[in-house]
């Protein structure tokens, strides 16, 4: 399970540092894409064949379920971790989180997320203002 957040730099080759704690869940492969929220989504090899099994199943008749499957797989790219535990992040996944230089590495559970600082901060200043009224509606933990 991945959860935290780490703030780091993407170098001039588009390359940013993995942090150490989501490395080994991530393991040797894993795959990146465009995410929702323009953010990138990193999955680990075993729960994108997971989504990919579940994308494969929506109805080709379908134009919503068309678009999604060309959205995200369309951008989707197998990654590996170099030496210093850092990943080479595609061109067109920079243009589309908007990556410039700060990036902030999420935890989400069973993925990671690459945003750019700029809008992870907005997006969780906006996030922190409605978080008890979407935890009434949405989430029962019966605490």
């Amino acid at each position: 399970m991945f959860m935290g957040e780490f703030r780091h730099s993407l170098d001039s080759k588009g390359r940013v540092i993995v942090p150490a704690k989501f490395r080994k869940g991530l393991g040797d492969n894993f795959v990146a894409t465009r995410g929702l929220d323009n953010c990138i989504f990193v999955y680990p090899m075993n729960e994108w064949k997971v989504l990919e099994e579940k994308i494969r199943q929506l109805p080709l008749t379908k134009s919503d379920a068309r678009a999604f499957s060309r959205f995200f797989l369309s951008g989707a790219s197998e990654c590996e971790l170099d030496k210093q535990g850092r990943i080479s992040l595609p061109s067109n996944l920079r243009d589309y989180a908007a990556l410039q230089k700060d990036v902030v590495i999420i935890g989400v559970s069973n993925r990671v997320e690459i945003w750019s600082q700029e809008k992870w901060d907005n997006y969780q200043q906006q996030a922190e203002s409605s978080f008890e009224n979407i935890a009434e509606e949405i989430v029962d933990f019966d605490i």
